[in-house]
């Protein structure tokens, strides 16, 4: 496997910062010369991180390195604000995010990469879940421990803080360890969106994968993404895995699961 830097203009004016992560001797382009040596993945995915994770932590890492093992092409990106990606997280809402993974299909497409896949963790899952009929030549979507609803997100949050947001318009806030500004705009925004209503029309085969356990994203949450969505759908449960995937070993499993599923929606080669 090798890893290429790969960087795109987001929506709102800023750059944001991502990393291919390739097969075995595959050409990083799918435009490039026929005769040059490498072949071209099977495919191509993005995968979404989870809430204030950022493209590098070990879930995402961790999955997109197992795909591109298995022959799969993916895209991990940082949202706005995160990482090594332009912008402010103060700035981000959850509809920024949903934009910045459509402009990354684009990005993709433009360089030859078409994208058949989304993959998202988390929020991330949501957000591909939003993004999915926004982009052209999506043909599976998979989804790794997803709210059922993105204001599920909130419960991250203290009381105190959601109050000193409403109060104040933003507020100071421990995200898994570490200070983030979140102001009453990104909390408005989820209010907004329908993502039950989206699920039911996504149009493409699901895999809804979600661990019994997890403590941050209740099971429940997958049960009722899977009972909205229309048929073909799949789930398959990540049996003793934590929210974050931090054991080797479940992330791997999860990025099996995804590269069997997702061969059969792969565009076919010619």
């Amino acid at each position: 496997m090798s890893v290429r830097n790969f960087e795109f203009e987001g929506p709102r004016g800023y750059r944001l910062s991502g990393k291919l992560d390739l097969p075995d001797n595959a050409t990083d382009n799918a435009n490039a010369n026929p005769t040059a040596t490498g072949t071209t993945p099977s495919g191509w995915a993005i995968l979404a991180h989870c809430f204030t994770c950022g493209k590098d932590s070990l879930a995402a890492t961790r999955v997109a390195r197992a795909l591109a093992s298995r022959g799969i092409g993916v895209l991990r990106f940082d949202f706005a604000g995160l990482g090594s990606s332009g912008g402010r997280f103060a700035d981000a809402t959850f509809a920024a995010d949903v934009d910045d993974l459509v402009a990354a299909g684009s990005a993709m497409a433009r360089e030859g990469r078409p994208v058949s896949i989304l993959i998202g963790h988390s929020l991330g899952g949501a957000a591909v879940l939003m993004a999915a009929s926004e982009m052209p030549g999506i043909r599976a979507v998979a989804t790794i421990g997803a709210p059922y609803d993105v204001k599920h997100v909130l419960h991250q949050f203290d009381q105190g803080s959601l109050e000193t947001i409403d109060a104040q318009g933003e507020a100071e806030v421990l995200l898994a360890g570490r200070p983030f500004v979140v102001r009453k705009s990104f909390v408005e925004d989820l209010a907004r969106h329908d993502l039950a209503s989206r699920i039911a029309q996504l149009r493409v085969p699901l895999l809804v994968m979600h661990s019994a356990i997890d403590s941050t994203v209740g099971i429940d949450n997958a049960g009722r993404i899977f009972a909205a969505a229309k048929h073909p759908k799949s789930f398959i449960s990540l049996d003793g895995a934590d929210h974050l995937l931090t054991n080797r070993a479940d992330a791997d499993y999860a990025a099996a699961m995804i590269s069997t599923w997702a061969s059969r929606f792969l565009p076919e080669k010619v």
